[in-house]
C-alpha cells in the first residue's frame, strides 16, 4: 500500500508570510493553501508543505537539498540575493570563502537557513 502512495515532504516555520517572502526570493513558486499551509511547487516532485508553528524549533540536519548544475553559479546568485551562508571549519567538515564545502568525500555542497532557521542546501551533482 504505501509503495505506490505519493508522497511528499513537510516542514514547520515560523511564520508563513515570512517564509513566502524568503522562498520566493531563492525562486521557487508558493502557494498559500487552506489553513495557512504554504506549498512549495518544486518541478519534477511533489510539493513540499510548510506549516506554522508557534514554538518552532528548527532541525539541526538539512530538511531541503536543491541540486544544481554548478554550485558556484548557484552560490553566486543566491549571495546577490542576500542570502548568507553557513561557515563550518571542523576536522571533518569545512567550508571555503563562500561556504562551499569542496572535500574530496561527498559532493560539493553550501548550506543556508530559511528565516526560521531550517537548514537548506545547494549540491553540485
Amino acid at each position: 500500500m504505501l509503495q505506490t502512495s505519493k508522497t511528499f515532504s513537510s516542514f514547520s516555520v515560523k511564520n508563513i508570510e515570512e517564509a513566502k517572502a524568503f522562498y520566493e526570493l531563492i525562486g521557487l513558486k508558493t502557494k498559500v493553501g487552506e489553513m495557512g499551509i504554504l506549498g512549495l511547487e518544486l518541478e519534477g516532485n511533489e510539493n513540499i508543505m510548510l506549516y506554522p508553528k508557534d514554538n518552532h524549533e528548527p532541525a539541526t540536519f538539512t530538511v531541503l537539498n536543491f541540486p544544481v548544475n554548478n554550485i558556484d553559479e548557484a552560490v553566486d546568485d543566491l549571495i546577490a540575493k542576500g542570502i548568507k551562508f553557513e561557515q563550518y571549519d571542523s576536522e571533518y567538515l569545512k567550508t571555503d570563502e563562500k561556504g562551499i564545502s569542496r572535500g574530496e568525500q561527498g559532493p560539493k555542497i553550501a548550506w543556508f537557513k530559511d528565516p526560521s532557521g531550517n537548514i537548506l542546501s545547494v549540491l553540485e551533482g
